[in-house]
């Protein structure tokens, strides 16, 4: 259990919520998040690291269906049941790096931005980030990095230089990936993607976040949900 300190909407349907405890994750990880001790809704929902700092970790979250409405109505002060960290990480490396974000594929970005800053800060740390309608934390993505660019109603995936950058972590929607995944491929690119599936155990016993690699079927809860962006086959056109 954990006390909320903060659950504040910050674009239309978009929450960031901040809970107190001695948390730990790499970014990347997620954790698994249940507003209510009741069956209905049964099972709790995946949301990604958006920060951890001394006691306090921070989740950025889209209201959605009936759990996340439900976490949308928890107040300051209230208790909320949190388990994880969950999956594997980015691999941030000691070399210039583009961060790309798609929707709420941005939120955990900015963990990864910070931790690279504080552990290469002689490297670049280039962001950009797409919104189908509405910009949100554009700021707080300011403050630690060396450029944001921000794409509204358009593809971000138009506004990343693939001759310049090697490097890329990125999340977002499956055709965003896999966009990214071609542009890459001609210029040497590689990236790293953390996948947006539905998931219900987090320790890759269901198999219903199960995808198709090039080494197989994975778990995006276990075995990911960051994998190389080349390995994935994309069901999405």
């Amino acid at each position: 259990m954990a006390l909320i300190i903060k659950n504040k909407q910050i674009a239309t349907g978009i929450y960031q919520l901040e809970a107190e405890g001695a948390f730990e994750g790499e970014p990347g990880q997620f954790y698994m998040l249940k507003a209510s001790d009741t069956l209905d809704p049964f099972l709790p929902r995946p949301i990604s690291i958006y920060d951890i700092s001394d006691c306090v970790i921070t989740f950025v979250y889209q209201k959605k269906g009936k759990g996340t409405e439900l976490l949308s109505e928890k107040k300051i002060g209230d208790s909320l049941t949190l388990t994880g960290p969950f999956g594997n990480g980015f691999a941030l490396k000691d070399e210039d790096t583009v961060f790309v974000g798609g929707g709420l594929g941005t939120a955990p970005l900015f963990y990864a931005v910070r931790t690279f800053k504080a552990l290469y800060p002689h490297r670049r740390a280039d962001v950009c980030l797409g919104f189908s309608e509405e910009a949100y934390s554009v700021e707080e993505f300011q403050n630690i990095s060396d450029t944001v660019r921000v794409n509204i109603g358009g593809f971000i995936t138009d506004d990343v230089d693939y001759s310049q950058c090697k490097n890329i972590i990125a999340c977002g929607p499956e055709i965003m990936m896999k966009i990214l995944a071609e542009k890459a491929a001609h210029t040497g690119g590689e990236i790293q993607a953390s996948l947006e599936r539905r998931m219900a155990c987090a320790v890759g016993a269901c198999l219903g976040c199960s995808i198709l690699t090039r080494s197989g079927m994975r778990r995006v809860c276990k075995d990911g949900p960051v994998f190389a962006a080349s390995e994935v086959f994309y069901e999405q056109a």
